[in-house]
């Protein structure tokens, strides 16, 4: 019998169909060459080991959600975006980029300082600049009223850029207030990200867009080219108004953060308003996302702001996603907590921190230094509270006093080293911040500001209930359950 004919029979002779077969191939080599993609561009290796088990074990589905869910395309599109190329067949690892060592301590910085500086300065993009300030705003009672004003008073250029942004009434007088900016023959730029604009409804972009407001929405879920990730969000908050104030932090915008309000939902927060030269990082992350997404070039409007006459802070953008700038806060904070000596203070509404974290701070609890963290009682994501509970332990077992804060929830996130470096910002201590989305925090050396921030931990702290490693060591057997269940999803919450 002839070789091609035994070929061509052998299905049948198996007793299966060719097609049937050919699907089987099929199949096999899709599988195989997701878990090789996996293999190669995931840096975790429980992250590459999920996926290539995933893809090897559901038919058609597996490499499906991996393509949906496990590929990084941010630096691809960033990539595109920017005119580079890049070669059909390289393999782009997951890594940031260091950069070369810059100048430590710039004229005025105290000189103890010198440890916190020479970390972030390998890793951010942006030099510690002098001369700005820096105000602390409580909760949207406070922030909103300013940031309204300030877009009262623009005369050139507004930006925001806000991971929520309800169509509630609070987001409804930030658009009629854009709107009249506009109106006025202001520049305004607004970006959202595409899925954190699904949490009200109408989507805020369209009421942007019928006022008259340009607006564009980061990576929106579509079906057609599918793009449903949950991931690589833009968690960043930027309102940048003119070249002259800026708004930043953690707070979004929504009644959810009005105190005063009469929403079931509260939400407490800290956000910042900040003046002087660091107002340019500022505006460069901005003008890089708003390129990304819409592959428009602004010119940049705050170029080489001088030092303010009263500007006490030190301050430096620290931007994080992603891309080439991932892991950038992770390795500043961990870097903060090696360099601590006396005290550490952490306030952080989702506190899953990873194993290198964790140990950085059992080291520094274990050199004597003063830990504490203050995390909610009440939490918006109980699956994520339940998931933190499950590590408490290793931490209270070396001495670090965590604490509950007590209601209403407090999505505020702060970071004080020894009273004189401090991180406030978008990111919080779990994956999800510090792996998947695109982040922005703000250094503070050794002013005023620092001491304020570490006066808000002391003034929280006594109103919190502290939590004791008796407590976790008692849990019930189906309340340790539900929290190591929800521990085992800890790098996608």
């Amino acid at each position: 019998m002839d070789v091609n004919q035994i070929v061509m029979d052998l299905p049948r002779l198996l007793g299966q169909p060719l097609w049937q077969w050919l699907l089987g191939v099929l199949y096999l080599a899709i599988a195989l060459l997701a878990a090789v993609h996996a293999m190669l561009y995931k840096r975790d290796s429980r992250a590459a080991i999920s996926w290539i088990a995933v893809s090897l074990l559901f038919p058609v589905l597996g490499p499906a959600l991996y393509y949906l869910f496990g590929i990084n395309r941010v630096r691809s599109q960033a990539h595109r975006m920017s005119g580079q190329r890049r070669p059909l067949l390289q393999v782009g690892h997951e890594r940031g980029l260091i950069t070369p060592e810059r100048t430590l301590t710039p004229p005025g910085l105290d000189t103890r300082l010198e440890p916190f500086a020479r970390v972030s300065g390998r890793v951010a993009t942006h030099p510690i600049k002098a001369g700005n300030r820096v105000l602390i705003l409580h909760n949207g009672d406070e922030a909103y009223p300013a940031m309204l004003a300030a877009i009262a008073r623009a005369s050139r250029r507004i930006l925001l850029c806000s991971y929520i942004f309800e169509s509630n009434h609070s987001g409804r007088q930030f658009v009629a207030a854009l709107a009249a900016a506009r109106e006025r023959g202001v520049e305004v730029r607004v970006l959202v990200d595409g899925f954190g604009e699904l949490y009200s409804w109408p989507r805020i972009g369209r009421l942007l867009l019928r006022a008259g407001v340009p607006a564009a929405r980061y990576l929106p879920p579509r079906l057609l080219p599918p793009s449903l990730s949950i991931n690589l969000r833009n968690h960043r908050k930027i309102l940048l108004v003119d070249d002259r104030e800026a708004f930043t932090g953690g707070m979004n915008i929504g009644d959810r953060h009005l105190l005063a309000s009469a929403s079931r939902k509260h939400a407490a927060d800290l956000h910042f308003q900040v003046q002087g030269p660091v107002l340019a990082q500022l505006e460069q992350v901005f003008l890089g996302d708003w390129r990304v997404t819409t592959g428009e070039r602004l010119p940049p409007l705050c170029g080489d702001i001088p030092p303010l006459a009263d500007g006490a802070d030190f301050c430096r953008c620290i931007s994080d996603g992603p891309d080439d700038d991932l892991d950038k806060i992770s390795l500043t904070l961990m870097g903060a907590i090696s360099a601590a000596r006396e005290e550490i203070l952490i306030i952080t509404p989702y506190f899953l921190p990873s194993r290198e974290m964790v140990a950085s701070l059992q080291s520094a609890a274990l050199r004597g230094v003063r830990i504490v963290i203050l995390l909610p009682a009440e939490n918006n994501l109980p699956f994520v509270h339940w998931a933190s509970r499950n590590l408490l332990w290793e931490l209270l077992l070396y001495g670090i006093d965590i604490r509950y804060q007590p209601p209403p929830f407090s999505h505020a996130k702060l970071f004080v080293v020894d009273r004189c470096y401090a991180q406030v910002g978008s990111a919080n201590l779990d994956p999800r911040s510090l792996r998947l989305n695109f982040e922005l925090n703000l250094e503070l050396f050794a002013g005023e500001s620092v001491l304020q921030l570490a006066r808000e931990v002391q003034r929280r702290y006594p109103l919190s209930t502290p939590v004791t490693l008796e407590e976790m060591d008692n849990r019930s057997l189906p309340a340790r359950l539900r929290d190591a269940f929800f521990w085992l999803f800890q790098p996608y919450l």
